[in-house]
């Protein structure tokens, strides 16, 4: 499967979906994202092409709100690889992202384009989630350090040893006293690993998204944006209510929707979607994909984004296979791994991913300059 310049929209959109209200905002990477493809297609590569070759995983850590105060310089990855490089000694040779969602789930597309990699259509995330220790590859009991990052002032460092959490303590002081937000890459491992350890197709998932949701036409009704995007429908109505609060290191917030016939849901956001309750109880929960589209252009709308008056559907798109295999899943990434208590959501029968078809050439609609804003703290 190639990326070409025409799929950017598609591209963009998939990925801000399976942010899940988060990952940060991709649509201020698309123009250059049309810049490096416009030089030629970029082919997504399964794990198992490449042997052991050795993957990097990248993306960015930080506030994507910052992006527009503390403004990229475009070495902050590759300054980042190479750091990896003289530390470990390992010369990569493929990346992958290390989040397949948001802001997280374009980067690596320009950098293997810059350093002449393939990209391997895999990720650590399946969707987008606020942590390091949440990683796909650290619950499988594999290693991300050393882990490099390097800022646009050109500060750069590499962190080895610790565990996870003390790992995502580190990087997280790292990024603060930066500004806000750096570059990262994690450890090599081989590319036949993902097999086991990642979530596999995600950056295809992400496109088939983008292109059944480009065809979905003016004010779809909530019946067929479910069905083009494999998902469920919770219900839709009027944002009654938002109540924010800091938590910790991120941003929490509660989202009451008065959806006639659904009844009064509140979807409860940490940087990312994360549980839906209908009159108190559980009907989806993290790993599941939780979206908030706008009704009349079923455009995603962010967590940090949403807002009282917003007519919105809630759906929910079905969790990432590799998290839906384990039924530990929820200790790491379910509500409770939040603080939300153990909801769990019920089991839901699987629904096919829209494939990543070929747009036709009149489904040209693109969420890129619909509703939803930008990202606030994030990765």
């Amino acid at each position: 499967m190639e990326v070409t310049a025409g799929d950017v929209d598609a591209l963009v959109t998939g990925v801000l979906l399976l942010g899940s209200g988060g990952g940060g905002d991709a649509r201020v990477y698309a123009h250059v994202l049309r810049s490096v493809l416009a030089a030629g297609p970029v082919r997504l590569h399964s794990p198992a092409e490449l042997g052991d070759a050795p993957v990097l995983p990248v993306g960015m850590l930080g506030g994507t709100r910052v992006l527009g105060e503390k403004l990229p310089s475009g070495d902050e990855l590759p300054a980042a690889v190479r750091a990896l490089v003289r530390w470990t000694g390992v010369t990569p040779a493929a990346v992958m992202p290390f989040e397949a969602a948001g802001l997280n789930g374009v980067l690596p597309l320009p950098l293997a384009h810059q350093l002449g990699l393939p990209l391997v259509d895999a990720d650590l995330m399946g969707r987008a989630l606020p942590r390091v220790d949440q990683l796909t590859r650290v619950v499988a009991g594999g290693a991300v350090t050393p882990m490099a990052l390097a800022e646009p002032a050109g500060q750069t460092v590499v962190v080895d040893g610790g565990d996870p959490v003390s790992t995502e303590l580190t990087v997280r002081a790292f990024v603060a006293q930066a500004g806000g937000w750096a570059g990262a890459v994690m450890a090599p491992a081989p590319a036949a690993a993902a097999l086991g350890d990642a979530c596999l197709g995600t950056l295809g998932r992400a496109l088939g998204l983008g292109r059944a949701h480009a065809g979905l036409g003016d004010t779809p009704a909530p019946a067929r944006v479910a069905d083009a995007l494999g998902g469920h429908p919770v219900g839709g109505g009027r944002v009654v209510d938002v109540r924010r609060s800091p938590v910790g290191r991120f941003g929490r917030a509660a989202v009451t929707v008065d959806a006639p016939g659904a009844g009064v849901l509140r979807i409860e956001a940490e940087n990312e979607y994360l549980l839906v309750l209908a009159d108190g109880e559980p009907v989806a929960a993290s790993p599941e994909v939780i979206v908030l589209l706008d009704r009349r252009s079923a455009a995603p709308i962010a967590a940090d984004a949403v807002r009282s008056g917003d007519d919105v559907l809630v759906l929910v798109l079905p969790a990432p296979p590799w998290w839906a295999a384990r039924p530990d899943a929820a200790v790491h990434v379910g509500p409770q791994a939040f603080g939300l208590g153990p909801a769990a959501a019920a089991p839901r029968p699987v629904r096919p991913a829209p494939a990543a078809e070929p747009p036709a050439p009149h489904a040209a609609r693109s969420a890129c300059t619909a509703a939803g804003t930008g990202q606030e703290a994030r990765r």
